[in-house]
């Protein structure tokens, strides 16, 4: 499989893959701040416990904020025209996080060329925990 260019993707070629850090209380206290999720389940152990989870685990929407920085290192925000996904599983603390991206088609949409992309998070046990598409527009030729 090639890497993804830019300028001139091709169908079935792949982004660089995005390998984060282990999930931390940390990592998962300073999402909390930032996107304004203080939902106490991802935070605070006892709450997890009470919910029947083993402990607290990663905010949905950090995940897709790792898909989100996955589709920006690769293209500008500005060429970003939509982003869907489907949350599959639970992202546990330990967990190593890859954000992958694959070429599904390349098409003509709103008098510009788009590339189609198939993105997914993956822990370290081959477990997808979100799945979903989006489109980038492509620079002119």
């Amino acid at each position: 499989m090639n890497t993804a260019t830019l300028r001139d993707p091709q169908v079935g070629d792949a982004l660089p893959t995005l390998v984060l850090p282990a999930v931390n209380r940390t990592t998962l206290a300073l999402f909390g701040g930032a996107s304004g999720d203080h939902n106490p389940i991802h935070l605070d152990l006892d709450v997890a416990r009470r919910a029947g989870m083993p402990d607290v685990f990663a905010q949905g929407m950090l995940g897709m904020a790792w898909l989100g920085r996955l589709l920006t290192g690769w293209a500008p925000q500005s060429r970003l025209r939509r982003l869907d996904v489907r949350f599959l599983g639970i992202t546990q603390l330990g967990h190593i996080v890859s954000c992958s991206g694959e070429v599904l088609r390349l098409q003509d949409a709103d008098g510009e060329r788009q590339a189609v992309l198939e993105i997914r998070t993956v822990n370290q046990y081959g477990q997808t925990r979100i799945a979903g598409e989006a489109v980038v527009a492509l620079p002119q030729p």
